[in-house]
Formats: C-alpha cells, structure tokens, sequence
C-alpha cells in the first residue's frame, strides 16, 4: 500500500494596527511565511506608518516581496522577545522558541506598540504544528507579553497602593519590571542611576522607580535573583483597560534587519540620516545628546533595537524616549560601542572632534551635532559628581565609571 504524507495546512495570522486590519502573515506548507497588506491600507493616503521600512518613494507602501523561512519577516520577528526570555514564554506556552510564526501567535495580542497579530477565524494554535497537546492546559495559563530584549522582564500593572502586579496571563500593564541578574551585580540599580542622569542631563527619559522584589506579585516561583527591581513607566502605553497603545519601532525594524544582526548592519550616521530626513532638527539633537552620554557612561549595548521611533499621531515617526541606559562597562571592562560612530567604537576617541567629524559623514548641522553633546557631556559631569541618586550605585560599579568617565575626551573642552 503506498504511505500518503499529508501536507501540512497553511496558517493565517491577521494583522492589525490598533483595531484596524492592515494584512496578513500566511504560513505556507513548507514553512515559509508571506506578508501582505490589504488594498484599502495600501491606497489609503491617510493611512498610518507601519514601518518606515515598507515606505517607498513618492510615499507608497508595500510589503516584502520575499517570503521567510522559519522566520517571520524582520518587522515582526523584531517584536519577539531574544535568548532567556524568549526561552521562558516559548516554554510557558508549548511553542517552539525557533517557530517564530507560532510564537507570534501566542503572544500575539500584548506586542511592542499598536501592533495585534489575530489568528484568522479565531483559530486555536495546531498542537501538531507548535507544541504537544498533552501540554494545552499548560498553554492556556502562559504569560502572552512580548517585550522585545534578552533580559527577563514583564508587563506589570500598578497598583494603587504603590505595588505591582503582572497579569495573570502577561496581557496588559502600563510598565515594565525589569528584574535582578543571576550573573551581574546590581542591574536594576546601574539602569536606575543612568536613566536618572540622563533625565538630569536634559535627555527624555520614561518614569522610573526601583522596586523590592517582594511588593511585585505574580512572578513565577524563583524567576528574581535577587531583592530589587527596576520598574519603567511604557512610553508603546497609556491608561485605562484597552492599555492606550501607541506604535512604536526599533530601528532594526527600520533598517529591515533581523535582531541577530543588531550589532551590525548600520552605524550612527545611518540613525542620524533616517532621523534628519523624518523628524529633523530637535530629534537629532537629542539624539546626539544620547550619543554623548552613551559613551561617558560606557554603554555598550546601544545596538540597532535600543533606539525607537515612537508614532504619537499614527504617522509621524519621532524619536522615543530613552531606554536600556546601562553603564556595561561596569562589568566589562573591554566594552565598546555598539555600533561605529564617525568611524570607530572605541570610547577613548569619543571627544567634539568625533562629533564633528560624526555630523559630517551624516550630514548633519555641526554646531547642532556638537553642541548638544558638550552640553550633555558638561551636564553629566555635574551630576555624576554631585547628584544623591549616584549613591545608590554600589561602591565596586561606581569607582568603575568614575575611570571610564576619566578616561572619555568628550567634555574636556572645545
């Protein structure tokens, strides 16, 4: 008798932004995945920004022509979580953490930004497909969030006695628990402290708090190493139960590239040109303020989806407010950039004449560009020595930055 092998189904996940539906993501038999949009959203004039890297000249937009494979296509697989925290909710929910079409229908409903993803007809997920239907009930309890990032975190409600709660299934919460490292000393505190800075330093920054582990109810048995937690006010929501979501992008969405090559791919210059074309002169200054005061505190970890443009009206891209500022020089030493400004990562050679030369190979305005980084730089160092929040910063870390912060030109005089 000859086997038949049945082909598998092809799957559909709606997208929508806000509740507005704008196309689809269809996983075909072998695997790969095809985006489309609808005709109303591609000839709607009026329509919003999806993301800059659909547009097109003249202001069209459309889709990717190529399918992916395994993957989803870089825009969305941008808006799952990376490494532990994937690990964890791929785990909680009986999906495979490569799978990434499934994965994306899991946490579909609670996505960085205004983005929902919807299974066509209400669907529930293939066991076959994404997981083992022994472990549904499993699936039915996951936490549904997708925080984009490594770092274990969650989506978390404040609550009015001053507590935080996470949803009993990850969905909705105004802020973001970013909890203690098993393997670095003190990341709540450093992250703290450096946002802390930049608001002193003139530098847009969300509402932020440290928190004692035990006021956070809901975390899973055993997922903080440690007593405290950072707790970040979410720039992507509002208010209120629907959560008043706002899109946003990071710019490895905006450059079209997958999170594996967020160290690579772009530089500065690529940033500050897409910010100059779509935003102009404020969002470049800030932009280079946070650029002056990455390198003092030596942060190295200000790759391609640490940098956000936010859609406050739906459609025009502005930067958004700082986020991920850690001194990663605290713990090693050898750090670098991220990625090459005016030419090089190496923090000593970060000085006005980089800066100069920066705006320069960007085409920027240079008195723009260079201002703004001496007065960040000027800012920093006064708050660095005299602000009570640099106490909070345990002794080992702080004596660490105070030689990076030695050891950086910039701010050593015109």
């Amino acid at each position: 008798m000859t086997q038949r092998h049945r082909t598998p189904p092809v799957h559909v996940l709606r997208v929508f932004l806000r509740e507005r539906e704008i196309g689809a993501l269809t996983r075909l038999s072998d695997d790969r995945t095809v985006m489309t949009l609808t005709d109303d959203f591609v000839r709607d004039p009026g329509r919003p920004t999806l993301s800059l890297s659909l547009k097109k000249a003249g202001g069209e937009v459309a889709a990717p022509r190529r399918p992916t494979h395994v993957k989803v296509p870089a825009f969305f697989s941008n808006l799952l979580p990376e490494g532990h925290l994937r690990e964890y909710l791929a785990e909680r929910g009986g999906v495979n953490p490569e799978r990434e079409f499934f994965l994306l229908w899991l946490l579909g409903e609670d996505l960085p930004g205004a983005v929902v993803v919807r299974p066509e007809g209400d669907a529930d997920m293939p066991s076959d497909e994404a997981g083992d239907a022994a472990r549904e009930p499993e699936r039915a309890g996951a936490l549904r969030f997708s925080l984009a990032g490594i770092q274990l975190k969650f989506s978390a409600v404040l609550e009015s006695a001053g507590g935080l709660t996470i949803p009993a299934h990850g969905v909705g919460g105004s802020w973001i628990v970013k909890l203690p490292s098993a393997r670095f000393e003190a990341v709540p505190e450093n992250e703290f402290v450096m946002l802390e800075l930049a608001r002193a330093a003139g530098i847009e920054v969300p509402e932020t708090m440290l928190v004692p582990v035990e006021r956070v109810d809901g975390l899973p048995t055993g997922a903080a190493p440690g007593d405290v937690a950072l707790a970040t006010r979410r720039f992507d929501r509002g208010d209120g139960d629907d959560g008043g979501r706002t899109h946003t992008e990071d710019f490895a969405q905006v450059f079209d590239v997958f999170p594996a090559d967020k160290y690579r791919q772009a530089s500065y210059e690529d940033l500050a040109r897409v910010l100059w074309a779509e935003a102009g002169r404020p969002d470049v200054a800030e932009y280079a303020r946070r650029l002056a005061f990455t390198a003092l505190i030596g942060n190295g970890d200000m790759h391609l989806k640490n940098w956000s443009l936010i859609y406050r009206d739906g459609r025009t891209p502005r930067l958004a407010p700082a986020y991920d500022f850690v001194s990663t020089v605290a713990y090693l030493p050898d750090d670098r950039l991220a990625l090459s400004l005016g030419g090089t990562r190496r923090w000593t050679d970060v000085s006005a004449d980089l800066f100069r030369r920066f705006a320069s190979k960007a085409g920027l305005p240079e008195s723009l560009v260079v201002d703004a980084a001496l007065e960040t730089a000027d800012r920093f160092r006064e708050a660095w020595e005299h602000h009570d929040v640099v106490g909070r910063l345990p002794a080992p870390l702080r004596a660490r930055v105070s030689e990076h912060v030695k050891a950086v030109p910039l701010g050593g005089g015109r």
